[in-house]
């Protein structure tokens, strides 16, 4: 019985570390498009006039037309949905899930949001029920990978549901909820917030005294939310690239 040739032996073994190699790449690298679904929820109750209704509208399209945010949201190829709440049982998704694959994908959904008329103007505030509505919707982005809701508002919520009664829902989905609140008065609106409302692995909250520093916490706001979570995805998937040359070079049998 002839000897193996160990020169086949070890061009066997190349070959077989390449399968390796490739099939812990494939297995480790996303398979979906979509980085992020980010739905924005702004808070339009009774305590919100129009003039800072306006704001808010503004300040989100200037913040997706930030240059940093803007690229990245391309980079992410990213779904963008807007969703205005108040009271319980009148919230109303305002411009639906729109993928953003180039710079004038953003341009577009940011003229559509500052154009979007307010749908009520008299209700409470219901936080609760504005994250659960908000939550349903996902559900028709089922391609994309992280799920957040970035929800908005200048008071605790006042009825329907409590929003803490809803984390363990959105939680089995998957949802962050981070948050950016409108502190107006001497309240400790930022604490309820953190303690009650935002929820996920690195949730957190961005604080604006006041309306007219809405815009720029918002555009604060984003950058945290988008920019850093791509840079995140992309350094791992350069470095489950550089494992899988390493994988092929290193394995012979």
């Amino acid at each position: 019985m002839s000897k193996p040739d160990e020169t086949s032996h070890g061009v066997i073994g190349r070959i077989s570390g390449a399968i390796l190699a490739t099939a812990v790449f494939t297995s480790a690298l996303p398979a979906k498009a979509c980085e992020v679904a980010l739905a924005l929820a702004v808070d339009i109750s009774g305590s919100v006039d129009q003039r800072e209704y306006q704001i808010q509208m503004q300040g989100l399209a200037n913040g997706l037309r930030d240059g940093v945010i803007s690229e990245a949201l391309v980079r992410a190829e990213a779904a963008i949905a807007l969703i205005q709440w108040t009271g319980s049982s009148r919230q109303i998704l305002s411009v639906p899930w729109t993928r953003v694959r180039s710079f004038e994908d953003v341009e577009k959904l940011a003229s559509v949001i500052e154009t979007v008329p307010r749908e009520w103007r008299s209700f409470s505030t219901a936080i609760g029920d504005a994250l659960n509505f908000t939550a349903e919707h996902f559900s028709d982005v089922p391609d994309c990978k992280r799920l957040v809701i970035d929800v908005s508002g200048d008071g605790e919520s006042n009825e329907g549901t409590e929003p803490r009664d809803v984390h363990s829902n959105l939680q089995r989905i998957g949802i962050t909820v981070n948050a950016l609140v409108i502190e107006k008065a001497d309240e400790d609106l930022t604490s309820y917030f953190w303690e009650n409302v935002i929820t996920g692995q690195g949730a957190f909250v961005v604080t604006a005294n006041g309306f007219n520093e809405y815009p720029d916490r918002m555009r604060t706001k984003l950058r945290r939310e988008i920019t850093n979570q791509v840079v995140r995805n992309e350094q791992t998937e350069s470095e489950t690239k550089l494992y899988a040359v390493r994988t092929d070079e290193e394995t012979v049998w």
